[in-house]
């Protein structure tokens, strides 16, 4: 989310890197995918397209800015081509077009940028279990190569991640420009596809692949569950922090999605052209990112093709693709947003202020929310409860129940309360707990975080255990862990369970109740 990102503004990002040694390799079937063969350099791996050289490491092979496809400017991605040679895999591909601003993504103006990264374990034999990374930034910023996998690969995953078309370049729609308007889900999917034909000379198993996201890159792994173009391409899913089953959240009506273009293409001197796509097609990128500006948050659209149905509506009714979920939200979700406009401004929420906050957002409501959430020590905090119970955890609760009707389903929340902070910022006027994002380095190598301090890293291992047996079984159960059982009951009725994950024994979350879900479910609206 948009609000996300203040929270770290003037981050400095590292870059790790990774030393060489040896493993195996690939030649290209006559089928046209790629197969694993013994070769004498382990960096090098030789796909559909072509060969890579990577770099090698104790644990992990790396193969980074691998192309998985090409486009023009709105239109659908087609294969990449292939080349000649070994191509170097040792460097992050170009990152997609994206404004400058939040430090989880990077400026940048290029566009011949659908490139992939694979993480692969060192030295293991067998078909491993596949998670495809979808990176976050509401999908207007963000780069896969962000996101460190070596703990996630180690225990035994590939990894995949990629970068895609953000904001403009994916999701402007008019009637001129045929196939834009979630462009993102089209370039996801092809990296999907590169998946199917080339991870297994990378060591994975392309008929196990789970698709995984958080926040904007959550709400992209609920439109390929609505996606019939997205079949078969994915065998399990995980969703952090995108609550997809409320409407509007996960995709947008033509007219919405429109209406917004048209806003967006009235800034530019394409509004008045006799071909307003042909102008579009041809306005420098500057231009086309400057109009639409970075604090949009667009959604793919609706009513077509691929994605016949809203989102909401395709989970809600069960015609959706019907694989294991793992699902889950952050305790403290906005306690990021609200810190972040401390940051920003310099100065704590003040507590006259809690109160119009709360009108200008409830309206009506205004008087039942202030009733339910009296002003606490901090305005602040308490502003942030407000908001994660109504914006987060609500709708994902929502969101579960209704997946878990139609295909196995478990939930979490992360609810560990003493988590890194963005590195190299002030104090806070209160800690920032389970904020959104709060999960991420449990999982991944961020330099944008806190080094973890020990007890943190080991809540991380028991977590990249609980999603890699979840990646390679549909079960995240096992490693000693409290039994984690499916959302629904023996009866099948849903919204039972909610495991709890902390640094302590993981247990059931009194969620509904913690989070006030029967308020929110009455005030909805």
């Amino acid at each position: 989310m948009n609000r996300t990102v203040l929270a770290g503004l003037g981050l400095a990002l590292l870059t790790a890197l990774a030393t060489p040694a040896q493993a195996t390799a690939a030649t290209p079937a006559s089928d046209g995918t790629a197969r694993a063969t013994p070769r004498s350099d382990a960096a090098v791996v030789t796909t559909a397209a072509g060969a890579v050289r990577g770099t090698v490491g104790p644990r992990v092979r790396c193969f980074q800015g691998i192309p998985y496809a090409t486009a023009a400017r709105f239109a659908a991605p087609r294969p990449a081509d292939p080349w000649n040679g070994v191509r170097d895999a040792t460097r992050p591909g170009k990152v997609c077009a994206q404004p400058a601003g939040p430090p989880i993504g990077k400026p940048s103006t290029d566009e011949d940028c659908l490139n992939l990264n694979v993480t692969t374990p060192r030295g293991k034999s067998g078909k491993r279990p596949v998670i495809v990374w979808v990176h976050g930034g509401s999908m207007t910023v963000g780069m896969g190569d962000l996101y460190g996998p070596d703990r996630l690969t180690a225990d035994g995953a590939v990894v995949v991640s990629m970068n895609y078309r953000l904001g403009a370049t994916s999701f402007l729609t008019h009637p001129s420009l045929k196939e834009s308007g979630g462009l993102a889900l089209d370039d996801q999917r092809a990296a999907l596809r590169w998946v199917n034909r080339n991870i297994e000379a990378f060591g994975g198993d392309p008929s196990n692949v789970t698709l995984m996201g958080q926040s904007g890159g959550g709400f992209s792994v609920c439109g390929h569950l609505a996606s019939p173009a997205s079949a078969g391409l994915f065998h399990r899913a995980i969703i952090q922090s995108a609550p997809c089953g409320t409407p509007g959240n996960a995709s947008h009506t033509r007219t919405q999605a429109r209406e917004e273009s048209r806003k967006v293409i009235k800034k530019t001197r394409c509004a008045t052209a006799s071909d307003v796509g042909d102008c579009l097609r041809k306005l420098p990128i500057e231009d086309l990112l400057k109009a639409y500006g970075s604090d949009r948050e667009p959604r793919p659209v609706s009513g077509t093709r691929t994605l016949p149905l809203p989102v909401d509506r395709a989970l809600r009714t069960g015609r959706f693709n019907r694989v294991p979920v793992l699902i889950g939200v952050n305790h403290d979700e906005e306690n990021g947003m609200v810190l972040g406009q401390e940051l920003a401004t310099g100065t704590p929420m003040k507590a006259d202020a809690y109160k119009p906050a709360v009108e200008e957002e409830y309206g009506k409501r205004a008087r039942a929310v202030l009733r339910r959430y009296p002003l606490g020590a901090s305005a602040g905090r308490t502003w942030a409860k407000v908001k994660t119970d109504a914006v987060w955890a609500a709708p994902t609760l929502d969101t579960a129940r209704a997946l878990s009707r139609w295909t196995p389903t478990r939930m979490y929340e992360f609810a560990a309360q003493d988590t890194p902070w963005y590195a190299n910022t002030e104090t806070l006027s209160f800690p920032a707990a389970a904020q959104h994002m709060a999960e991420l380095p449990y999982l991944f190598d961020l330099d944008l975080f806190e080094e973890l301090t020990p007890e943190q890293a080991a809540l991380g291992q028991r977590m990249i255990g609980a999603w890699t047996r979840f990646a390679a079984t549909g079960d995240p159960n096992g490693g000693g862990e409290t039994a984690w059982p499916r959302l629904n009951d023996s009866r099948g009725r849903a919204g039972r369970h909610v495991q709890s994950l902390t640094d302590g024994p993981w247990k059931r979350a009194d969620f509904a109740e913690e989070h006030h879900y029967r308020f929110w479910s009455s005030h909805k609206g």
